[in-house]
């Protein structure tokens, strides 16, 4: 059975070593000692995983493209340091004996780092009341969305969030009013289901669980709520206020362009994802371009190309903006076409 993860064996590594004492217990939530058999890899030169790696107990050898190698101890003094910590890494790392280790999500280490060294807040008054299984604030800072967002930024969004929990069948938005707060679930489950002229009962566009986030649209859109979010379990969640979600949190996640920057995407491979409704993308459209309407990407994201890069439109750039958030969250790579079609020379041809 692996040692317990302290804060003193946490302190020994650099650059933990300089972090508060409360920051440190939060951190050591956050992540575990881990073990490996003898003759195991640990990592292979060319890894570009986004993990910092710490040797507790044991010895490995790395070993660069050019064979050479080199052997460290846990007690060595080299090993305060992250093992082969630049990416992508330089060496394939080998257990020569068991060995304990630690693996830290990079970005998480940099938030809690920034947060630490700013003073202003220690990282355990973002810890939920409710503890749960599933680590939600690891979960939004793996998503590539949270990595172009400043920590500074980061940082006030978690402190400015707000806990609230809900029961079985409990709405939390409903379709047709007005959007006050973004959400993001700590605990429990979710259907989203919209209502539509002929189907009153509504269609089922998503399940989310902890990690997930909804509440965008109409915040980013300014628009009422396009579909009833109902949690399927008990269940919490944290909520952003619409001021601080449009400063915090979208703009720093939306790359706009004008018409001509677009285009210029576009004969280079990128591609036009219009989201607006079927009648009006009928109406006129980019030419090749694909049409998912907005309240139908979610259910749509394993039709979309995860390498391409999308230049989301609609009319004004309200709805497209709202789609480009959820695309960002999801990883994908996406430009927000600045006014919409609209304003291009497009709807005139």
């Amino acid at each position: 059975m692996p040692t317990e993860l302290t804060n003193e064996i946490l302190s020994r590594f650099s650059p933990m070593d300089g972090m508060k004492r409360q920051n440190l217990s939060a951190l050591a939530k956050k992540t575990s000692i881990r073990e490996l058999e003898r003759g195991l890899t640990l990592f292979t030169a060319g890894d570009t995983q986004k993990r910092t790696i710490f040797l507790v107990t044991g010895s490995v050898e790395l070993r660069n493209a050019a064979g050479d190698k080199e052997i460290i101890a846990a007690d060595d003094p080299q090993a305060k340091f992250a093992l082969s910590g630049v990416l992508p890494r330089q060496h394939t790392a080998t257990a020569i004996d068991d060995i304990e280790y630690i693996s830290i999500d990079t970005d998480l280490l940099d938030v809690m780092l920034t947060w630490d060294q700013t003073g202003s807040y220690e990282v355990s008054e973002l810890e939920s009341d409710d503890s749960d299984d599933q680590d939600w604030m690891t979960t939004l800072l793996q998503t590539r969305a949270f990595q172009r967002i400043p920590p500074a930024n980061i940082q006030a969004i978690f402190i400015r969030m707000q806990q609230v929990n809900f029961k079985a069948g409990d709405v939390v938005i409903k379709q047709g009013e007005e959007g006050d707060y973004f959400y993001a679930i700590t605990g429990g489950s979710c259907s989203v289901v919209r209502e539509t002229p002929l189907n009153k009962e509504g269609i089922r566009l998503a399940e989310l669980r902890v990690g997930d986030t909804f509440g965008e649209e109409a915040l980013i859109s300014e628009s009422k709520r396009n579909a009833t979010v109902t949690m399927l379990t008990d269940g919490s969640l944290m909520r952003l206020g619409k001021d601080d979600f449009a400063t915090l949190l979208n703009e720093p996640m939306l790359d706009w362009i004008d018409y001509a920057e677009a285009k210029s995407l576009v004969a280079d491979g990128a591609k036009w994802l219009d989201v607006r409704l079927p009648s009006e993308f009928e109406s006129f459209h980019e030419q090749d371009a694909i049409n998912i309407p907005l309240y139908f990407i979610r259910l749509k994201l394993s039709a979309l190309d995860s390498d391409a890069t999308y230049i989301v439109c609609c009319d004004s750039g309200r709805r497209s903006s709202a789609g480009a958030f959820i695309l960002n969250e999801r990883g994908f790579n996406t430009r927000v076409l600045k006014d919409g079609l609209n304003a291009s020379d497009l709807s005139l041809a």
